[in-house]
């Protein structure tokens, strides 16, 4: 009888492709439902790590950061049984992307900011 070969076993998710590390995100998560942007730190089966915002605080924040208040981003995880969602924010058509908009209101560019360790 011959031993049958076993291709090589890949992770469930990897930091490879359009969520590596540094991506900017919108991560939609369930019980209770919340909606965050930021940056990726990681991805992983167990979850995902976020430097980022609320959604619900998004404008504040970037107010903040334009009147020269200190405002940092929070550093966070999220286990992967509460996340529904992840999607690149990216423009749609001429819709800005949430990057773009910290961008213009803030004059700083928001990968750099949320990936820069506080």
């Amino acid at each position: 009888m011959k031993a049958s070969r076993k291709s090589p076993v890949r992770p469930a998710c990897s930091n490879d492709g359009p969520f590596e590390a540094g991506a900017v995100v919108l991560v939609t998560l369930q019980s209770p439902r919340e909606k965050f942007w930021g940056a990726v730190l990681s991805l992983a089966p167990a979850g995902v790590s976020l430097r980022g915002v609320s959604l619900v605080s998004f404008e504040d924040f970037a107010k903040q950061l334009r009147q020269g208040e200190s405002a940092l981003p929070l550093t966070l995880f999220f286990p992967m049984h509460r996340v529904e969602r992840i999607e690149l924010d990216t423009d749609l058509g001429d819709v800005p992307s949430l990057a773009r908009r910290f961008e213009e209101i803030t004059g700083l560019a928001a990968a750099r900011l949320l990936v820069t360790q506080p």
